[in-house]
């Protein structure tokens, strides 16, 4: 335990050590044994801290990393280990994932190494960790299609499609529900250029809709009047048994949370499209 210690202690100390290179060495007993030859230290600091070069290289590398009583892999690990719990995700982390990996440690053991750690070294050090390690193990990041791209900008959830209301759509829209009981909130997306149909939220008393704004830009329309842009934060009120449409813009993704206003005998009353003429009048605002 006390070897393992140091070890930390040491490589905490010289994160920026750089890389060494492992030669063939004869023993006494005129065996192949693999040495570690390090020479980061002298080429970097050499002529500012001779002394730390020569710690670095001959004492941690020379001595240390070629002591046999624990293996180089064994060692790779407790150093990628300690660095991790330091939050050190620099280039010497890269140098000594990339070590790990040339010592033999596989993407599944590293993962579980990562994986073992982050419950004492904490999961923000193991996201970072992992982003290097996917690198070095040539793990090929999933391209983020626009969807996932929007998704990262609005705090509440796409969800899934909204293939419920689909034929009430042109477009592609999701929902995810926020709140179902007491108050019914639901987030709703629309993907660009989806709008739903002219509709009517009816009650014989109460009722009606409240739409909130959280992400992209979109439209809101009642018949008879112009359209109103909506941005994250604006807020639209719409009575009971008012022809209206909302969606996205040309343009842009757009999200709103729809709130269900309580009323008496409600039910919604589904319409005609919006047409492209209606539409695409859009165009002609600031986009």
């Amino acid at each position: 335990m006390k070897k393992i210690l140091l070890l930390t202690l040491i490589m905490l100390l010289s994160a920026q050590s750089g890389c060494f290179a492992i030669s063939k060495d004869k023993g006494e007993n005129k065996s192949m044994t693999n040495k570690i030859v390090q020479t980061a230290g002298r080429d970097i600091l050499g002529n500012f801290a001779p002394e730390f070069a020569h710690f670095n290289d001959d004492v941690l590398f020379g001595e240390n990393w070629n002591n046999h009583d624990i293996s180089i892999k064994t060692r790779c690990v407790i150093t990628v280990a300690a660095l991790m719990s330091q939050g050190i995700t620099d280039n010497s982390m890269k140098h000594h994932l990339q070590n790990a990996k040339n010592n033999g440690v596989t993407k599944e053991e590293i993962a579980a190494v990562i994986t073992h750690t982050a419950f004492y070294a904490g999961w923000p050090k193991a996201w970072a960790t992992f982003n290097l390690a996917k690198e070095i193990w040539n793990e090929p990041s999933q391209a983020l299609t626009e969807k996932d791209k929007y998704a990262k900008t609005i705090m509440f959830p796409i969800g899934e499609p909204n293939s419920a209301y689909a034929k009430y759509f042109i477009g592609q829209s999701y929902i995810s529900p926020v709140s179902t009981s007491q108050v019914k909130i639901y987030n709703v997306t629309f993907e660009p250029k989806c709008r739903n149909n002219w509709h009517i939220h009816k009650a014989s008393s109460g009722g009606g809709q409240m739409l909130i704004a959280i992400g992209g830009r979109g439209y809101y329309q009642e018949w008879g009047k112009e359209p109103v842009e909506m941005k994250p934060g604006d807020v639209i009120n719409i009575p009971a048994n008012v022809k209206h449409w909302h969606g996205a813009a040309p343009d842009s993704w757009f999200s709103h949370l729809a709130v269900e206003i309580d009323g008496v005998e409600t039910e919604n009353e589904w319409l005609e499209p919006v047409n492209d003429e209606v539409y695409n009048k859009l165009n002609e605002r600031s986009l």
